[in-house]
Order: structure tokens, then sequence, then C-alpha cells
């Protein structure tokens, strides 16, 4: 989204907890792994391009100190950076049993727990994390997408309206605000509903916004998507296909909600957070299919 998302490339703009992920994320691990040497050359190892060595490094700490929380949450990124989200929410939920007050934990295992699927223990944590930091409720967009697939409409349409707040020129929280009253209430309401939005120069972001409201076409949100340097068009195309397979399962299109979704997971799939919606999504549609 130009949610708030504190991965690379993501959409939802970076104001999601700002200071405080955007310190783990970039800055923290190294402080955190200077309080041991080896926990130091993990993280070296890491950002050189070799996660097997700084997983192993990190492991070597735990196996010698099973208690070293420091080492468990750094292995736990790791694994997390590496898309292993069985053995990262591992090392999360022994972070956990061992400081269960680290907030920013159960950021990251909530964040986990929804790329496994696991969307209620997901939600749990995201609402963990906001007991121990309330003052990032509105921030919190990861949270509303948890409540629509955990099945919570009705608080996932709170979620947005709070985030709108905050983020008041996002196309995709204006669209996520719309799938959740449209399952809360009807596609009626939703496009009754849909927050207006202005000012997202992302490409094709107005386009699905028109077409969400009833006044654009899927055309046109191709046609936005394919245009412009080369270079963008990817991205472009992934976010034009995720919204168009959403905008189709919204109005009953399994087949044609299938057929984006997949293209946005599979074809042009990109490495951020909402890549992982799409990826989640596509899991979701091929488990029904079998």
């Amino acid at each position: 989204m130009k949610f708030l998302s504190w991965q690379t490339g993501g959409g939802f703009t970076v104001l999601l907890l700002a200071a405080l992920l955007l310190g783990v994320q970039r800055g923290h691990a190294a402080e955190e792994a200077a309080a041991h040497p080896l926990l130091l050359e993990a993280e070296k190892a890491f950002r050189g391009g070799e996660p097997a060595k700084a997983i192993s490094l990190a492991g070597q700490v735990i196996k010698a100190e099973p208690k070293n929380t420091k080492a468990l949450a750094l292995r736990g990124r790791f694994y997390e950076d590496t898309r292993d989200h069985v053995r990262a929410i591992a090392d999360f939920d022994a972070v956990l049993k061992l400081d269960p007050k680290a907030a920013l934990i159960y950021q990251h295992r909530g964040s986990e727990h929804f790329k496994a699927g696991h969307f209620k223990e997901s939600l749990a944590d995201f609402d963990q994390f906001l007991t121990l930091v309330p003052g990032q409720a509105a921030q919190h967009w990861q949270r509303g997408i948890s409540c629509y697939y955990a099945g919570k409409f009705q608080e996932g349409r709170q979620q947005f309206e709070l985030h709108q707040s905050v983020n008041p020129n996002d196309v995709e929280n204006a669209v996520w605000h719309f799938l959740c009253v449209a399952r809360a209430a009807s596609l009626t309401e939703a496009r009754a509903a849909l927050i207006p939005i202005s000012g997202d120069s992302r490409v094709p972001m107005m386009q699905v916004h028109a077409l969400f409201g009833g006044k654009g076409s899927v055309e046109e949100v191709l046609a936005a998507a394919g245009a412009g340097p080369a270079a963008r068009r990817n991205e472009q195309l992934f976010y034009a296909h995720l919204y168009l397979g959403l905008y189709y399962e919204a109005s009953g299109d399994a087949r044609r909600a299938r057929e984006h979704i997949l293209k946005a997971a599979d074809t042009y799939k990109s490495d951020h957070y909402m890549g992982d919606v799409a990826r989640v999504h596509a899991a979701l549609l091929r488990k029904a299919a079998k």
C-alpha cells in the first residue's frame, strides 16, 4: 500500500511506527547484535547476502545461551526476511515467552502469522502490540487487512476509517474500507461509502479508485498500469491486478478474481507486504480449488 509499510517497496507511505519499526528494520538490529560478537558477525553476514551463515551464527549463540532474547529476535528477523515463516514464528514465540512485553516482537510475529495464513493469530498479535503501544492505533493498516481475512469486517471498516485520519490520500485505504463494507453490508453500501481520494499520484491508483466508485473501467486501469517507464511497469501491473482481483471478488465474479489475483501473486510478484497479501490470497484460492 501507500499504506504505512516499514518494509522496503511497500505501498501504504512510511508512517507506521516510523521511528519504532524502521529502527528495528534498518538500524536497531546492529545495535542489538553489538552486545555479542557472534551476533554482530551474523548481522554483517546477513547484510552481505549470506543468510545461511547469519542464521548459523545466531544459532550458535542460542545454543550456548537459550534465553538470549537478542539472539532469538535477530534470528527470527533473519527467518522473516528469508520468508521462513514457521521458524520466524518459533523464534518470536521463544522471545515472548521470556519477555511478554516485547511490543515489536508482537508486531513482527503478527506479520509472520498473516503471511503464514494464520489470520486470527495475526490479529491477536497486532492487538497485543497496540495494547503495549496504543499511540500507533491509527497508523496500523496491517491490522485492518488481518481483520478482513479473519472475517472481522466491521472491525476492518473501523480500522481503515481510523487510518484515514493519518493517511488521507491513499486509494488503497479507501479500497480496503470498501471491501470490508461490501462484506459487512452490501456492494451498494460500499460504493456509497467509498472514501473520496484526490491526491494519490501512484499509477494506476486513481483509475482503481474510479473503478471501485463505478466511474471507471477495468480497461482504464490496465492501460494506465501498462504505460510509463518500463522500470515501473511490474509494480504498476502488480497493483492493477491485485485490485482488479479484489474488485471482481467483491462483485461476485470468482473466475476473473482468481485470474487477476494469480497474476499479481505470480506474474507480477512484488517483494513487500502487499506482495505478501497477494500471495496469501492466491494460496487461499488454490486451497479452495482443491
